[in-house]
């Protein structure tokens, strides 16, 4: 059966990785209060989010400007996955949206499902302040992996790296 949970307001949102480079997993984690929601996500939807959420902290500058906060950083500035990190379940899709009324953006992720499934979905509510914070982090996240080969652009392992354009077979 369906689960549909709010975390309104979430007092701490951020994006997270468990494991070795090269076989990290993915983690969205929110909490309000001590319900904390964790949801696995892939590396692309983190990069996917760190750019909707810049596109939209755009827009929404132009369109409604927010007063400057004094002290949000302190209090969301902790953007450590929290334990234990259980998933809940695996983001098929992601949906962002505004409220102007309380001046948040709410983060819907939805369960990846089969078609004929109802699918669960977690919405985390933040300020805009969260989601700067925000932006840098995941890009940090998502750099922290492996390093990339300088030839062909491609991971390279720790036990080695098979290049292609090294040994000729890529034109």
């Amino acid at each position: 059966m369906p689960r549909n949970i709010e975390l309104n307001p979430a007092n701490h949102l951020t994006i997270g990785t468990v494991g070795p480079p090269g076989k990290r997993t993915f983690y969205l984690q929110g909490s309000k209060g001590t319900n904390t929601i964790s949801l696995t996500i892939e590396k692309e939807q983190a990069v996917m989010l760190a750019s909707s959420f810049e596109s939209l902290l755009e827009e929404l500058q132009k369109l409604n400007p927010q007063l400057t906060s004094e002290g949000t950083e302190q209090i969301f500035s902790d953007l450590r996955l929290r334990e234990p990190v259980e998933s809940l379940f695996r983001v098929g899709n992601i949906g962002l949206g505004y409220s102007e009324e309380d001046d948040r953006v709410v983060l819907v992720a939805y369960e990846l499902a089969e078609e004929e499934e109802d699918a669960s979905a977690v919405s985390y509510w933040v300020t805009r302040d969260q989601i700067s914070l925000m932006i840098p982090h995941i890009r940090e996240v998502v750099q922290a992996g492996r390093p990339l080969c300088g030839n062909c652009g491609q991971p390279m392992d720790p036990e080695g790296h098979f290049c292609p354009h090294r040994n000729g077979h890529v034109k």
